[in-house]
């Protein structure tokens, strides 16, 4: 049987015809869904500059359904998400391009920490710290470490947020030398809780020498040592106190005053605080020396002495409180009157967010800044 070649003749044409009429379709249906995506995008942006988010969003979904290989449009989506509060649906976005395959080194890296701030932004500390941590050796570690030094402090994770300060005091981004002495006080305190005294002793030493500026680690130091009875070391921790942060005596002054009475420093002590006050008045300063000097001058004398260097409403009272008047009925009356009107003058404020304080933080509880309350309170700002 001979093969009939006009069915090859014919086959031909055929097969081209369909092929073309094929590739036609295919070309037709591409440059549909090319025109399709770039038009829904641009919509989207439209959307988002007249700040109609919820249209933005619609649009952006349009774009990322008819081309889910888009990571942009992902990226852009999931951040509408999290600027809504809508952190469960941004979490799944960035989820979604985690889990691609041909996902750029640089673009994974950008989803998770996009992931990290999902989860912050919804106040899920732990899952941040998380998604934080995977982000070491890439170009977000610097700020990333930042953060999770913000998630520590948050819930009093001071061990984990010396080992991040630490890092981030040996990169190029500033000194957290005293940050980390901060952070080595607060173990040292819950060290003391335990009545581990000695690891408390050894961790304030650490602190006092790695910020020697700071005056939290020598005072709390001379205040454990005090307590323990090592009178000499502590006297001799604030003596060092005064060469490193003379502005900060105020606050150790009552503390000193003790101290010099507990070792025998009394002389010592009072030349010491006499010093402080000629270079700062204040009227904490005042009232240690007063309680060690009962032979130069009587406490009314200082206050008046103190009033002649600064007018001050809380030398005064305290002078009225100690004069005899011929008519004593009144006296009591003038003088709760004046305390009640100093007693606001007496606090602490913090220099970053304003909150006052009848005592003095090391970490604001109100903006949770660190060494923002002055030494001096508030009437001798």
């Amino acid at each position: 049987m001979e093969f009939d070649f006009t069915w090859l003749l014919l086959g031909f044409p055929v097969a081209f015809a369909l092929g073309w009429l094929a590739s036609r379709f295919d070309l037709r249906q591409l440059r549909i869904e090319n025109r399709q995506a770039p038009k829904a995008y641009f919509k989207g942006l439209n959307f988002l500059l007249n700040e109609q988010q919820d249209q933005a969003i619609d649009a952006f979904i349009e774009a990322v359904q008819n081309d889910p290989d888009t990571s942009e449009l992902h990226f852009a989506l999931g951040n509408l998400f999290r600027r809504r509060g809508e952190y469960d649906r941004a979490v799944r976005v960035h989820e979604h391009l985690l889990s691609r395959g041909d996902l750029s080194q640089a673009d994974r890296n950008r989803a998770q920490n996009a992931i990290a701030l999902d989860f912050l932004k919804a106040g899920l500390l732990d899952r941040a710290a998380v998604a934080l941590r995977k982000l070491e050796g890439t170009s977000y570690q610097e700020e990333a470490r930042i953060a999770l030094l913000s998630i520590y402090e948050r819930s009093s994770d001071w061990t984990q947020a010396t080992e991040i300060a630490a890092k981030l005091d040996s990169s190029s981004h500033g000194s957290f030398g005293v940050r980390q002495a901060h952070y080595l006080c607060e173990q040292a305190k819950a060290s003391i809780a335990t009545s581990a005294t000695d690891q408390a002793l050894t961790l304030f030493k650490q602190a006092a020498a790695l910020a020697p500026a700071s005056p939290r680690p020598l005072i709390e130091l001379a205040k454990l040592e005090n307590q323990l009875g090592l009178h000499a070391e502590a006297f001799n921790t604030l003596l060092q106190l005064e060469q490193r942060a003379p502005q900060a005596l105020p606050l150790a002054a009552e503390l000193l005053a003790n101290v010099a009475v507990n070792g025998q420093q009394q002389v010592a002590a009072l030349a010491l605080l006499k010093r402080s006050y000629d270079a700062m008045p204040s009227v904490d300063v005042v009232e240690a020396i007063i309680k060690l000097d009962s032979h130069t001058l009587s406490a009314r004398d200082w206050y008046v002495k103190h009033l002649e260097q600064q007018p001050s409403l809380v030398a005064a009272a305290r002078w009225i409180a100690g004069e005899r008047f011929e008519n004593e009925q009144p006296h009591g009356l003038v003088q709760r009157a004046l305390d009640k009107a100093t007693k606001p003058l007496m606090r602490y404020r913090c220099a970053a967010c304003g909150f006052e304080a009848t005592q003095h933080f090391w970490h604001c509880p109100g903006c949770q800044a660190w060494d923002s309350y002055s030494a001096r309170r508030i009437e001798e700002l």
